[in-house]
């Protein structure tokens, strides 16, 4: 099996969705999540905390340096990922599609350099 990564592509400075819809999505993500094990292909999932919680390490002549906020600025950003193993990318591609229906957002869908299987 091939793993691939699912990144969810979330507009910057979106606002969250009302309770109603949010409480929807999430029942949505749960149930891909739940897919997604059964099938045999879940490896990992998780959302993440907003950019602005990042902070971002870097080594230069030796010395490291840390700085608050995303590394970039942009008009999009990492909002969570799923891990997945997959035969083929077709299989992970029909993942992604699964995704983006769940969470309502675009979703990237990247294969690792397999070393792990």
């Amino acid at each position: 099996m091939l793993h691939y990564l699912l990144s969810v592509i979330q507009p910057a400075g979106a606002q969250r969705p009302e309770p109603e819809a949010l409480a929807a999505i999430m029942r949505d993500v749960g149930a891909f999540n739940d897919e997604l094990k059964a099938a045999g292909a879940w490896v990992f999932a998780g959302g993440l905390h907003d950019p602005s919680t990042a902070t971002v390490v870097r080594v230069k002549d030796g010395e490291t340096l840390m700085t608050d906020g995303p590394y970039i600025e942009g008009k999009e950003l990492l909002g969570g990922l799923s891990i997945i193993q997959a035969p083929d990318l077709d299989a992970a591609l029909e993942w992604g599609r699964k995704c983006a229906a769940a969470t309502t957002l675009p979703i990237e869908v990247r294969p690792f350099h397999d070393v792990m299987g």
